[in-house]
């Protein structure tokens, strides 16, 4: 019996890390669109399809909460326990499938379910085990996320995805392996649109699509393109399935989504807004959008707030700056495109939010600064959405959770440090202010192992990276070009770790990346 159910397990999938499946940031989508989160203090937590456990891991290493998870890899699941082990995270992770997971009689019931990149690209056995989980283990008032790929958006590249999935089984051979035959039924494709394919003149958007996929990470394209089961599906269809689950659509997990200024029209809001209907309201949302992925929180039961009591949960909710002030911008890609907000009140936040040590502030102090106030409640509460939404900021935990979970954090990235030295895969570290990761790339993490080493000077630290690379036969590529030689590899690293130690090293350290 094939105990992968047709889901491709000869290469493995990506060591991504996915900001939405932060309970903190689950919880505040919920209280944005005015419905109460799941019950506060010690909770439980289930990912479904963790795949490598690098958000699993973080999350159980960063919050105070029991993480439990289930990825039928075994090499999945070893790679995730070995970083639980290494951090000493409250963490219960195995390689059983969903049918074999819904079997057992001992999991407990859990205030968040979530499953990231999961539900199109499993058959529908694995779908029915999914909602039974969900069913039977998700608390009342609970919410579960989960993302998927989405019709409309995705109707004109499924005959291309079909095309390219049988060239690699049918002209594709095991000598090529994964990759090879990756790689030839994209050449294939890009050979169907030289000869003037009718299907590529009919539908331009096809061919952005395969150039597209011939530039991304071969792990990731196996993964999203390449299982034997792939199926978009459409908001009503999808919200027809969680309805065995006793679940309603609540919102969209990603913050900006929630903003309609930044996604529709005045003409296209004017529709939506005349539809009463959800389940009709969000499948014409994306239609408006022609939309292809869908980041969803439903729940059981939820409570909607009165407006009142959301505006003051929403008061105690922290906010902590999660990028260095000066890298601010005032654009953002969204529904629209990319689109420029208000400088004068996105800065006036900022300014607050850095002010003095950069510690957290509530938004309830925020908005009783004389400047910010002028603004009104409703400005301040999209500026904190798009601030929040686009990675720009984050909610904050309290000082006792953060003390509690930092020497968690503190050994996960000291593993994933030193990781870095042979692997460049895994670009986060854990926050236990944010109770999430923030991004920080392999040589940033290199400098922190020397760093962490007694190393002060960047020069040294830049040594101590080249010193690693070069063992491993490696040089920097910058620009699409590999420096060749000691002299220019140095060069670099040197001006990366001097703006590292100038602009990056003091927000890690107020994050509690790393100790002070």
């Amino acid at each position: 019996m094939d105990w992968t159910g047709g889901y491709l397990a000869e290469i493995d999938y990506t060591h991504g890390y996915y900001r939405e499946l932060a309970p903190g940031l689950i919880d505040l989508a919920l209280l944005l669109s005015g419905h109460e989160p799941p019950g506060r203090g010690k909770a439980r937590y289930l990912e479904l399809g963790f795949g490598q456990g690098l958000s699993a891991n973080i999350h159980a290493a960063a919050t105070d909460t029991e993480f439990w998870g289930a990825d039928f890899n075994p090499a999945h699941a070893a790679n995730a326990q070995a970083l639980a082990s290494a951090a000493g995270s409250d963490v219960h992770f195995s390689d059983d499938s969903f049918v074999d997971f819904l079997a057992r009689d001992d999991v407990p019931t859990f205030d968040r379910i979530a499953l990231h990149g999961v539900w199109s690209w499993v058959n529908d056995d694995n779908r029915r085990a999914i909602v039974d989980i969900i069913r039977r283990r998700l608390n009342v008032g609970g919410a579960a996320y989960i993302s998927y790929n989405t019709l409309p958006g995705w109707a004109v590249a499924m005959p291309l995805r079909h095309m390219l999935m049988l060239h690699a089984d049918t002209a594709g051979s095991e000598v090529q392996g994964v990759v090879g035959r990756i790689d030839s039924s994209i050449a294939f494709g890009a050979r169907l649109h030289e000869v003037n394919a009718r299907y590529f003149a009919a539908n331009p958007a096809a061919k952005t699509r395969l150039d597209a996929i011939a530039g991304q990470n071969r792990n990731y394209v196996a993964h999203e393109y390449f299982n034997r089961d792939w199926t978009p599906m459409y908001f009503s269809d999808m919200h027809a399935w969680l309805a065995e689950a006793k679940l309603n659509y609540t919102c969209a997990a990603a913050l900006l989504d929630q903003v309609d200024g930044f996604n529709l029209t005045p003409e296209q809001r004017t529709v939506i807004n005349e539809i009463p209907y959800a389940v009709l309201r969000e499948t014409v949302r994306d239609f408006l959008l022609n939309q292809q992925f869908r980041r969803d929180l439903y729940t059981r039961g939820a409570r909607r707030l009165p407006p009142l009591e959301r505006w003051e949960r929403l008061q105690e909710v922290r906010i902590a700056l999660a990028i260095p002030p000066e890298d601010l911008t005032f654009e953002a890609e969204a529904g629209l495109g990319k689109l420029s907000f208000k400088p004068e009140v996105y800065q006036a936040i900022v300014d607050e939010l850095a002010a003095g040590d950069a510690t957290p502030r509530r938004l309830g102090d925020l908005a009783g600064r004389p400047k910010l106030a002028a603004f009104g409640q409703a400005a301040l509460i999209e500026a904190l959405s798009v601030l929040v939404g686009t990675g720009r900021a984050h909610p904050a935990q309290d000082e006792a959770v953060q003390e509690l979970v930092a020497p968690r954090c503190h050994r996960l990235n000291a593993a994933l440090i030193d990781r870095s030295r042979t692997a460049g895969d895994a670009n986060y570290l854990a926050s236990p202010v944010l109770g999430a990761a923030i991004s920080v790339g392999r040589f940033e993490q290199m400098f922190l192992g020397s760093l962490a080493r007694g190393r002060r000077a960047p020069e040294e630290w830049a040594s101590d990276a080249w010193n690693d690379l070069s063992k491993q036969g490696q040089s920097i590529v910058k620009e699409g070009v590999t420096l060749q030689g000691a002299d220019k590899n140095l060069e670099e690293l040197r001006a990366q770790a001097k703006v590292f130690h100038d602009k990056r090293l003091g927000m890690m350290k107020r994050l509690a990346v790393v100790a002070d």
